[in-house]
């Protein structure tokens, strides 16, 4: 445990020196407070409060940010060390690869938890300012913080998968957008056009919702707005959000950190200095 926190301290001094922190907090309160008063709108219409219905605009701004910033911290976890020279230096240290790992991640995180409590706390600062009954809505912004950084761990995992993998920042950057672009925005289109085609077939009825289970960033909203009160006001999702059962969609969240950093410390082992 010594030589895991050691490892994270020193990854945050990284973090704090290239203005990560500074600028993972300012994206996340800028996007949170833009959307909150975006998202209120639909309040009086829906009849539930302020907080509720911020909370399912927050939703759809973790899916997109919150992948976007973790894989930008942790494509050149690995591949920087190669490039930088440090990586042999640093196996030389009484610690195992999987421990260095968890470092890097406990420190990554720890960034990532300031960004999103910042965000969050923003936008539940501002309905609270407006609609003092939001109230309510606690228990949903709590379960999305949460929610959140579990979605950031799996995207730190591939990150550092495909660092390790890449073994070169330049290369590393390429496959980390490629998989935010294909995780988070292609694979979504790609399932509605199926939907669209299919009409109605088997594909909608038994493989799209297994195909939603199977990404981490649908998974995420998924559980997110069928345990809120404001499903009603993501209409494009809150039909499938309902029809899943919520532990199916819980377990997916739970599972993909485990998985993703199974794969980053297998990718690991088999970088040589």
């Amino acid at each position: 445990m010594n030589r895991i926190l050691a490892t994270a301290a020193m990854e945050f001094r990284i973090a704090l020196r290239n203005r990560w922190v500074a600028i993972s907090i300012g994206l996340m309160a800028v996007f949170a407070l833009v959307l909150s008063a975006a998202g209120s709108a639909p309040t009086g219409g829906l009849g539930i409060d302020r907080l509720s219905v911020t909370v399912a605009s927050l939703t759809s701004l973790g899916v997109y940010l919150v992948p976007l910033v973790a894989l930008l911290m942790s494509f050149d976890a690995i591949a920087g060390e190669v490039e930088r020279g440090t990586l042999p230096l640093l196996l030389t240290y009484p610690g195992a690869r999987v421990e260095i790992l968890l470092g890097k991640l406990v420190a990554h995180l720890g960034v990532l938890a300031l960004a999103v409590v910042a965000g969050y706390g923003l936008a539940a600062v501002a309905a609270f300012w407006v609609d003092p009954a939001s109230a309510s809505g606690l228990p949903s912004l709590l379960r999305l913080t949460w929610t959140s950084l579990l979605l950031g761990a799996t995207f730190l995992g591939a990150g550092y998968a495909l660092s390790s993998l890449a073994r070169r920042p330049s290369g590393a950057a390429g496959l980390a957008i490629g998989l935010w672009l294909g995780a988070v925005v292609l694979y979504d289109l790609g399932l509605l056009a199926a939907v669209v085609s299919d009409d109605g077939g088997w594909f909608t009825t038994d493989l799209f919702p297994l195909a939603l289970l199977a990404n981490p960033a649908d998974a995420f909203r998924l559980y997110n707005l069928a345990a809120s009160e404001a499903a009603a006001a993501a209409a494009g999702v809150a039909g499938a959000a309902k029809a899943i059962p919520l532990w199916q969609s819980a377990l997916s969240v739970i599972a993909w950190p485990l998985l993703s950093l199974t794969l980053a410390a297998t990718a690991f082992r088999k970088v040589t200095p």
